[in-house]
C-alpha cells in the first residue's frame, strides 16, 4: 500500500470519528429531554450506537497507523482531541 494512499485513508477515518463526535455530541444534549419515554429509549439507543461506531472507527484508525512511529502524530493528536477520545 503507498503512502498517500495510508495517509488518504487515515484522513478519511479522521473525518469519519470528527462526524461521529459531532453527532454523538447532538444526541447527547437532548437524553432525557423528552416527555416521551419511547422518544427518550430511542435516544439512548442512538446515542448508544454512536459510541460504539466511535469506538469501531478509533480501532480501525489505530490497526493503520504505522506501527514504527513511536511519537504520536500532531495531526492524528489533535484530529483525536478534537473528537473526545
Amino acid at each position: 500500500m503507498s503512502d498517500d494512499y495510508a495517509r488518504g485513508r487515515r484522513d478519511g477515518l479522521r473525518l469519519a470519528l470528527a462526524v461521529l463526535a459531532a453527532e454523538e455530541e447532538k444526541w447527547a444534549a437532548l437524553l432525557g429531554e423528552s416527555p416521551s419515554w419511547r422518544t427518550n429509549a430511542n435516544r439512548e439507543v442512538r446515542h448508544k450506537a454512536l459510541k460504539v461506531a466511535q469506538q469501531r472507527v478509533q480501532t480501525a484508525l489505530n490497526r493503520l497507523t504505522p506501527k514504527d512511529s513511536s511519537p504520536m502524530d500532531e495531526e492524528l493528536a489533535s484530529a483525536l482531541d478534537r473528537a473526545g477520545l
